[in-house]
C-alpha cells in the first residue's frame, strides 16, 4: 500500500505509477523509515503500519490518499481527534484507465491530474463525525485509491491516524481486557485509589506495557493525546504544518513564535484574506498545571491518587502505553467525589483569656470570638510556638486578615456592633503545631501577653568576646517588663537547624534548669530609640558554644522567648 497526503502534488506519484505493479511492504526498509520520523514529518507521507500526527486548521479539510493495489487486501484505518470532534470520510476512488509505464512519460499538467481525482467524489466507504477514537476495519478491500478527508468545524486541532494492510500481524495498539472498566476501590478526603484489569497485550503476550493515569475536574478523557492536549500547547503535541505552506501569523504567535510583516508581504490577497479569518478565532486560555495531572506509574494496575481537595468531583483515565510504539489505549475512565473533610468543633474564646490550641500536620482549627459588649476594636494575639502558621479573621463572613504568623504577632481589628469573629488557623506541612491565641476587646489595661518589640533578636558583640565571657544586646518596649537570661552549652557540631528544630517558643523559664538562669531585670524606655539593653554574661569556659536564650515575662506570669543566640567564647586569651 502506498500512501500520501492531501497536498496534492503528490497525487502525480500515484497516476504516474498506475501502469505498475505496486510492491507489497519491504519490512526492512519500513524499519528503517520508521525510525526516521523527520521523513515522514517533511516529505507527509504515511507510512504503512504506523501512526503518525497531523494538525487541522479550522473549517480547512486535509486529504490524505492511498493505493491498494490488490484485491482482497486487509484494511485498517484509525483515527484519534486530540482537541476537538472531527468530522472525516473515507472513499474510493476510481483510477484512471489509461495510466501505463509505456505511455510517453510525460505527465499532464498538475491541475488536471487534481480534477482528475477531485471531479468524482468516489464511493463512500465510511464516515464518522465525534470525538471518538474510531475505526474503519475491512478484511477484504479491493484494489484502487482511497481518499481519507478530514475536518474539524470548531476549531485548529490535532488528531492522530493509523493505517496499516497487515492489522492482524501489527497490532500496536495495546488490547484491553475483557472488562475495560477502572474501579473505584477506596475513598478518601484527600485520597482516591483506582484499580483494573491488566491488558493482556502486557501479561500475555509479554509486550513492553506502562500504565498512565489522567487526574482533572472537568471530564473523562477518550484517547491519551486528548489529554496531552489539554495539558500543554507545546510541539510535542502540536505537530505543525510547514511554515509558508499555511501558516498565518496567528498560528506563528500561536506556536510561540512572533513573525514580522514582511514574512508575509508576497503573499497573495486571497491568502491574506484566509489569514485574516484565521487570525480572528478565539483559543481557550492553556490550563492551570494543576487543573490537570498526568502520571506514568509502570506496569502496576492499581494505584492511590494522593493530593486531592475534600468534598471534590474528580475524573480519573487510565491509558495503556506500548512503550515500544508509543500508542496507546484508553480504558473506561471514572468519576469520584472525595469525602468531605471532618468537620470539626469551633472552640469559644473568652475575651481576655488566654487558650491553647494544638494542629496536626497540615490540619486546620476554628475559633470563634463573640464579644459580649460593643466594642471598637479587638485586639488579636497569636503566639506560634513552634513552626509558622496561617492566620485568617472573618468578622460576620467577611474576611478581614490573612496572615503568615511565627512566633508572637499583635493584630488590632476594627469592631463593629454585635460582630462575630471566626479565626481559622492552617498548620504547618513540617509537622503539628502549637499555639496560644488571646482576643481581648478592653481597650487599655493589663494584657496576659507581654509587649514585645518588633525586632526580637539577640545581638552578639564579636568585639567584646572573651575566653570566659560574652556580652549580648537586645530591644525592649515602653512597657516595663522583666527580663529574665538563661544559658546552655551545646556541642560543637550544634548548629542553627538544631536551634529551630528544638526551640518551642511557647516553654517559660518554668521548664528550665536552675544552673541554666544567668539573671532577671525590669527595663524599659520612654524613647523607643532609647529601648535597648545590654548584658555580659560571666562564668563561661574557654572555646566552648553556648545557646543563650531571653525570657520577657509579662503579667499574669506569661512569657514569651527572644530568638534563641549561638554564641562561642574565645579559645586562646
Amino acid at each position: 500500500m502506498t500512501w500520501m497526503c492531501g497536498c496534492y502534488g503528490l497525487v502525480l506519484l500515484v497516476l504516474g505509477v498506475m501502469g505498475q505493479k505496486l510492491p507489497t511492504r519491504d519490512e526492512g526498509l519500513f524499519q528503517m523509515q520508521i525510525r526516521d520520523k523527520a521523513l515522514f514529518h517533511d516529505s507527509s507521507v504515511l507510512p504503512d503500519g504506523a501512526e503518525i500526527s497531523g494538525y487541522l486548521f479550522r473549517d480547512t479539510p486535509k486529504r490524505y490518499y492511498f493505493v491498494v493495489e490488490e484485491d482482497n487486501t486487509p484494511l485498517l484505518v484509525t483515527l484519534t481527534p486530540c482537541d476537538a470532534p472531527l468530522e472525516w470520510r473515507l472513499t474510493l476512488q476510481e483510477l484512471p484507465e489509461d495510466r501505463s509505464g509505456e505511455g510517453s512519460g510525460e505527465p499532464e499538467p498538475l491541475e488536471q491530474q487534481k480534477q482528475q481525482v477531485t471531479a468524482n467524489e468516489g464511493t463512500e466507504l465510511f464516515t464518522y463525525k465525534g470525538n471518538d477514537v474510531e475505526s474503519f476495519i475491512s478484511t477484504s478491500s479491493p484494489s484502487g485509491l482511497y481518499q481519507l478527508e478530514i475536518i474539524s468545524t470548531e476549531k485548529d486541532s490535532n488528531f492522530k491516524i493509523y493505517s496499516t494492510t497487515t492489522p492482524e500481524s501489527d497490532q500496536p495498539y495495546p488490547e484491553l481486557p475483557y472488562d475495560p472498566r477502572v474501579d473505584v476501590t477506596a475513598l478518601g478526603r484527600t485520597t482516591v485509589t483506582l484499580a483494573w484489569k491488566p491488558t493482556p497485550t502486557g501479561s500475555i503476550m509479554g509486550q513492553p506495557i506502562h500504565y498512565c493515569v489522567v487526574i482533572n475536574k472537568e471530564h473523562n478523557f477518550k484517547s491519551l493525546c486528548a489529554a496531552e492536549a489539554k495539558m500543554s500547547l507545546d510541539e510535542t503535541f502540536m505537530i505543525a504544518p510547514k511554515p509558508g505552506r499555511d501558516f498565518s501569523p496567528f498560528d506563528f504567535a500561536h506556536f510561540g513564535f512572533v513573525p514580522s510583516e514582511n514574512d508575509f508581504k508576497d503573499r497573495s490577497l486571497t491568502t491574506n484574506r484566509a489569514l485574516s479569518n484565521k487570525m480572528s478565532r478565539t483559543y481557550i486560555s492553556k490550563p492551570k498545571v494543576a487543573d490537570i495531572q498526568k502520571i506514568c506509574i509502570g506496569n502496576k494496575n492499581i494505584f492511590t491518587v494522593t493530593d486531592l481537595k475534600p468534598d471534590t468531583q474528580y475524573y480519573f483515565d487510565v491509558f495503556a502505553v506500548n512503550t515500544g510504539t508509543n500508542m496507546s489505549t484508553a480504558f473506561v475512565g471514572t468519576f469520584a467525589r472525595t469525602k468531605e473533610e471532618a468537620k470539626q468543633k469551633t472552640v469559644e474564646l473568652k475575651d481576655g483569656k488566654v487558650t491553647d490550641v494544638f494542629i496536626k500536620r497540615k490540619g486546620s482549627k476554628f475559633l470563634r470570638f463573640s464579644p459580649v459588649s460593643s466594642h471598637q476594636r479587638v485586639t488579636l494575639f497569636v503566639h506560634a510556638c513552634l513552626d509558622a502558621v496561617q492566620v485568617q479573621v472573618r468578622r460576620d463572613g467577611k474576611l478581614v486578615l490573612s496572615q503568615n504568623v511565627e512566633g508572637v504577632r499583635q493584630f488590632q481589628l476594627r469592631g463593629k456592633p454585635k460582630a462575630k469573629y471566626l479565626i481559622r488557623l492552617r498548620g504547618s506541612r513540617k509537622g503539628a503545631s502549637t499555639l496560644k491565641v488571646l482576643a481581648s476587646t478592653r481597650a487599655g489595661g493589663k494584657q496576659p501577653f507581654p509587649a514585645l518589640p518588633e525586632d526580637t533578636r539577640i545581638k552578639a558583640f564579636d568585639k567584646l568576646r572573651t575566653c570566659s565571657s560574652v556580652t549580648v544586646a537586645w530591644l525592649g518596649t515602653q512597657e516595663r517588663n522583666k527580663y529574665c537570661v538563661y544559658r546552655h552549652e551545646v556541642p560543637e557540631s550544634y548548629g542553627e537547624e538544631h536551634r529551630r528544630r528544638e526551640q518551642n517558643q511557647c516553654a517559660g523559664p518554668e521548664s528550665r534548669r536552675k544552673s541554666e538562669k544567668v539573671l532577671c531585670k525590669y527595663f524599659h524606655s520612654a524613647n523607643l530609640q532609647k529601648a535597648v539593653t545590654t548584658e555580659t554574661i560571666t562564668g563561661l569556659e574557654a572555646g566552648k558554644s553556648y545557646l543563650l536564650d531571653v525570657y520577657v515575662v509579662g503579667h499574669s506570669s506569661y512569657s514569651v522567648k527572644y530568638q534563641s543566640k549561638l554564641v562561642k567564647t574565645r579559645k586562646y586569651c
